[in-house]
């Protein structure tokens, strides 16, 4: 039975935290979670701050301080649900590791963040504080987007989400293997279609691709817990061809809701591996992305 009884939303009170939040309460709402909202002020001064008088900058600081706590407890006010109450934090320090140290301490199931990142940065690119997020936090992160037809009511209106479609990528690792397990809990508390989705990059060295790709879904089929097995919808997919390429286009073919992947280690080849697949299947796709580290 999957567990989520913290979920921690950072936001930056752009458009994108805005949709993460929405999402955040959603979530909330629909495990009985506590909903942390955090703000965080990373203090930058300029290189010539040396000459500002020190009282000057105290309450420089302290001014920013409390209009930091006023915007979010004004950002609460204005987007939050009836029924919800989250909890409101303003932290100082560095984006990244305020996020992670304080999703520790509190013991959170669950980071949701906006595509974004946090630093307004457009669609070109994740952000630096988002992506550190995904390669080193410790539980699931969703990296949320714009809710669609699953995340709305009739009427267009924000609403519970209802996922419908899943897909949930594996390269057939160890890690795949373990978050599998999560992405399974996932599908079966939302009564959703997972779709279990092997992408194969190499091939121009086999003599007989038909083989492979029956190896392949044999493989992948032996994945499947038989008990799993009887309590989801698991549809399988081998594909051939760019894996985040293949992602995308699968999750426009079924109008997926959600992708589960995996996140590893922070090795070189991890790294490269997040770089080419998860951190393109979050830029460049149309649904919400859930990366989970094991």
């Amino acid at each position: 039975m999957l567990r989520i009884e913290r979920i921690l939303c950072p936001v930056d009170f752009s458009d994108p935290s805005a949709r993460a939040y929405d999402s955040a309460q959603s979530l909330a709402q629909y495990f009985h979670a506590k909903l942390f909202l955090q703000h965080v002020v990373d203090f930058v001064l300029p290189s010539y701050a040396y000459y500002a008088d020190a009282v000057y900058i105290t309450e420089l600081f302290q001014a920013i301080r409390d209009g930091a706590r006023k915007q979010l407890q004004e950002f609460a006010k204005s987007h939050t649900r009836t029924g919800v109450q989250p909890y409101c934090f303003v932290h100082e320090g560095g984006v990244t590791d305020s996020i992670l140290s304080f999703a520790a301490a509190q013991k959170v199931d669950l980071i949701v963040m906006g595509t974004h990142g946090l630093k307004g940065v457009d669609r070109a690119a994740l952000g630096s504080a988002a992506e550190k997020v995904l390669r080193t936090a410790r539980c699931p992160v969703l990296v949320s987007r714009k809710p669609g037809h699953a995340a709305t009511a009739p009427d267009g209106a924000p609403g519970p989400i209802r996922l419908r479609r899943v897909i949930f990528c594996t390269d057939f690792s160890d890690p795949a293997r373990r978050a599998l397990e999560y992405a399974l809990s996932v599908a079966v508390e939302y009564g959703a279609e997972i779709t279990l989705l092997h992408v194969m990059e190499d091939v121009q060295s086999l003599v007989n691709i038909q083989e492979a790709v029956a190896a392949a879904t044999k493989q992948i089929d032996k994945l499947i817990p038989p008990e799993e097995g009887r309590a989801a919808k698991i549809k399988t997919s081998v594909r051939i061809g760019r894996a985040y390429e293949q992602i995308i286009q699968l999750a426009s073919e079924i109008q997926a809701d959600l992708l589960i992947m995996a996140v590893r280690g922070r090795n070189a080849l991890d790294l490269a591996v997040f770089g080419s697949t998860t951190y393109r299947a979050i830029q460049l796709g149309s649904c919400s992305v859930l990366a989970v580290r094991v």
